[in-house]
């Protein structure tokens, strides 16, 4: 798809219901253009996953995404040999009589017993669109790891060979920012630092993802959101837990939102206890 600027690409994110505004647009499209990965900081919440998948949904691409946790490794990320169809093969050679080791290993490193991880599966799925999830939940050997990978998108695989990329995937890499990410890796990337949105742009979203909310409710809502950010919370509500409050809310039939149903609805939007003493205590709901 020709995307011939980053208003053009406002209007097909508008299209799948992703509302972002000129910063975010341009970063996106010049990764797309100089083949870059787009690297995106922020809290949760704020849509850095949904661009993601918005974005393969508009390339007509399959998202392959990789959740990053501490402990990932390489094996996880990249390829790994189904070991039960292998010993299921060498006992079904061994049946038949087949005696010859060399044949026996060749067979079975085979293709066909390669399990593809999600930065193989995407160097091999043209095209596609690569989501790297929370890359600062992994640890630095990882992270070091994942740079060689996106600097020239070759995997080698010892008992095959090496597989290279004929046309590098959509990169978008994630960081919540829960530890600084290494500037080895942000150079190789653009960078954009997404910011919960303003007031008349949440209430956008809300009106665009659920049509049957109201104007007036979807104001009450996104100021209530905003001023809970504005408050010392562990965990402020992202535009995903304010999507998740407003539909706790027309679930149960609401038209406005009143100090009793946004208290009795509030675990939708906040996740910690401590959080919720905080917001009911100092009485942050009055003006919703």
């Amino acid at each position: 798809m020709d995307i011939e600027s980053p208003d053009k690409l406002i209007e097909l994110l508008d299209r799948h219901a992703y509302l972002a505004d000129e910063g975010l647009a341009t970063a996106a499209f010049l990764a797309l253009r100089m083949g870059r990965p787009l690297f995106l900081e922020g809290e949760a919440g704020v849509g850095k996953t949904e661009l993601a998948k918005t974005l393969a949904t508009l390339l007509q691409a399959p998202l392959i995404r990789l959740q990053c946790y501490e402990g990932l490794d390489a094996a996880q990320a990249l390829y790994d040999w189904d070991f039960a169809r292998q010993l299921l093969h060498l006992k079904a050679a061994e049946a038949a009589g087949i005696t010859d080791v060399g044949r026996l290993e060749g067979e079975i490193y085979d293709r066909r017993f390669l399990i593809s991880r999600p930065l193989l599966k995407a160097i091999e799925t043209q095209p596609s669109v690569l989501l790297v999830d929370e890359i600062d939940r992994a640890d630095d050997e990882f992270e070091a790891f994942l740079l060689e990978v996106l600097s020239d998108f070759t995997i080698s695989i010892p008992e095959l060979g090496t597989v290279k990329a004929r046309t590098p995937p959509v990169v978008v890499v994630t960081s919540n920012r829960t530890r600084e990410v290494h500037d080895a890796l942000k150079r190789r990337c653009l960078y954009h630092w997404l910011e919960h949105p303003s007031f008349d742009r949440e209430v956008a979203i809300l009106l665009r993802r659920l049509p049957e909310c109201t104007e007036t409710l979807a104001g009450q809502v996104a100021g209530a959101a905003a001023r809970l950010r504005q408050a010392d919370l562990v965990k402020p509500p992202g535009v995903a837990e304010t999507l998740d409050w407003t539909e706790a809310l027309l679930t149960l039939g609401a038209k406005e939102l009143d100090p009793g149903l946004a208290a009795a609805t509030l675990g939708a939007a906040l996740k910690y206890r401590e959080d919720v003493a905080t917001v009911l205590g100092n009485g942050l709901l009055a003006h919703g």
